[in-house]
């Protein structure tokens, strides 16, 4: 019996059919007779279904939940003559006109940032903030009555502005204090992208990072590969190769994270790979953070060719879009008070502020030290004598420290005076991999009792690079961690 005739038997038809009927059940009846009527009877209705199936999906309107900003890089846009007018710098970027002020649009925010719901305390204080009372100044002013008063954020703008010779007037309205770096970070990366998005940072860089971005707010970071051959200077090729590799794994580039001067190399970012940053991020649609730490101790005291450049005076000095700028300072640092946690979040993205200022709740400063830093900062001259004479010994120990290690064969990446050196003790390992290197940070560790925190920390891709920090050192202590130093070498000579 016939798969047919069993249908038939199931399902009884009157005994008069039409030729419609015929061609549907011919095919089927061959498929088991063997006929040929598998390829019709199957795969072209599965065909016909499948075109039903995708031309319903064409023509649905939905929209994208999250559209990808288009990059206008490869846009050409028409050029007035005013534009052209007065035109002195030439971009070595490959692009036409330099991207800045394209309007590409404001750059994404994450979506936790329209999560967080004003409520009249937070309301009471913006006013407060925007109109403060003065009896002098502004008598008319809102007087505060919810909290002690917060006179930190005017003296810390007060401070970069004039101390670390930055020549950018910082608003205090755009100042966000943190207790610490770590929570500014954090806080920035909760602002600024979503859950399994990601950022591209310069590589090698601060371990810290992978804590401080990842952890909590399950934001990606991309390493931007750096070599000693080019001294470990960040290149805009190297960054767009990070920036493509990142999208070909399904990742979306919401920013760059740099620390300027570079931790651990020591070395800041010229000017122009500052514009060259923005120029990227503004073709990309993006953000960029800087954190700029030991500023003060750094500034004044470098070779010119490596004088300090804070991102703050590039988006003042050009045409940059200020909205996707973020800036991350440590006050701690540059004082000197590394037990007071004080670091500043700069942004002129009023989104970003504000939810800042609420996330900042999680990471207060103390009140104790709040009065202390006033009292400090209010001290103009004693400030300055300090931040010259913490900038000079700093610089001292680093010249030392650095030649100390010359004489021992181990060279270094120029820092221009930093709290720390990039050292290559490549020479010193028995394998050149990072298994190589991690031996050799153990030997250092436990057989001269050193710390040093070794390259595959930082994500370098050349194994035999460790970071020296000195800032617990004494002059009189050098010796003693050379003599340390060379005794692990001698191991290393006589294994050899």
């Amino acid at each position: 019996m016939t798969l047919f005739s069993s249908l038939t038997t199931l399902n009884p038809k009157p005994k008069t059919q039409t030729g419609t009927d015929m061609r549907i059940i011919v095919p089927l009846q061959g498929v088991v007779q063997g006929r040929g009527g598998l390829f019709f009877g199957s795969v072209i209705p599965c065909a016909l279904f499948y075109f039903l199936q995708l031309y319903l999906k064409r023509n649905r309107s939905e929209p994208d939940p999250d559209p990808e900003p288009e990059p206008d890089g490869d846009r050409v846009r028409p050029v007035s003559s005013e534009v052209l007018v007065g035109l002195e710098r030439t971009y070595s970027r490959t692009h036409l006109f330099s991207p800045r002020g394209s309007g590409s649009g404001p750059a994404h925010l994450s979506g936790r940032v329209g999560k967080v719901v004003e409520t009249p305390y937070f309301i009471g204080l913006g006013r407060v903030a925007e109109d403060p009372f003065d009896e002098v100044g502004n008598p008319d002013g809102v007087i505060q009555l919810g909290l002690a008063s917060n006179q930190l954020s005017q003296a810390v703008a007060e401070f970069i502005s004039g101390t670390t010779e930055t020549r950018v007037n910082f608003d205090s309205s755009k100042i966000v204090l943190t207790a610490g770096v770590a929570p500014a970070i954090e806080i920035l990366s909760f602002c600024l992208a979503d859950h399994g998005n990601a950022f591209l940072v310069p590589a090698p860089y601060y371990p810290s990072f992978d804590r401080d971005v990842k952890w909590r707010t399950g934001v990606e970071l991309i390493p931007i590969p750096c070599r000693s051959a080019d001294n470990f200077n960040l290149s805009i090729t190297a960054l767009d190769h990070a920036y493509t590799h990142a999208k070909k794994r399904g990742l979306r580039v919401r920013g760059i994270l740099i620390s300027n001067p570079s931790n651990p190399l020591g070395k800041p970012l010229s000017r122009e790979m500052l514009f060259n940053l923005t120029d990227f991020a503004t073709e990309k649609n993006i953000h960029i953070i800087s954190i700029e730490s030991f500023v003060g101790s750094k500034s004044n005291h470098s070779d010119s060719e490596d004088q300090f450049v804070s991102m703050a005076q590039v988006v003042e000095s050009e045409d940059v879009e200020p909205n996707r700028i973020h800036i991350v300072y440590s006050l701690s640092d540059d004082l000197s008070l590394p037990g007071f946690n004080t670091a500043v979040i700069y942004s002129s993205n009023d989104n970003v502020v504000n939810a800042a200022k609420k996330m900042a709740r999680f990471s207060p400063i103390s009140a104790p030290t709040q009065r202390f830093l006033v009292s400090m900062l209010s001290d103009s001259k004693f400030i300055h004598s300090l931040v010259e004479t913490n900038g000079e010994r700093v610089r001292t120990m680093y010249v030392k420290f650095v030649k100390a290690l010359k004489e021992l064969g181990i060279e270094t990446i120029e820092g221009g005076g930093s709290l720390y050196c990039w050292a290559d003790m490549s020479g010193m390992i028995r394998s050149y991999s990072e298994k190589g290197e991690v031996e050799l940070w153990e030997k250092l560790l436990n057989v001269a009792k050193i710390n040093v925190i070794p390259g595959s920390s930082c994500h370098c891709v050349e194994p035999g690079w460790f970071q020296c920090c000195f800032a617990m050192l004494t002059e009189k202590e050098i010796p003693v961690v050379m003599e340390r130093i060379q005794r692990v070498m001698d191991t290393c000579k006589s294994r050899s």
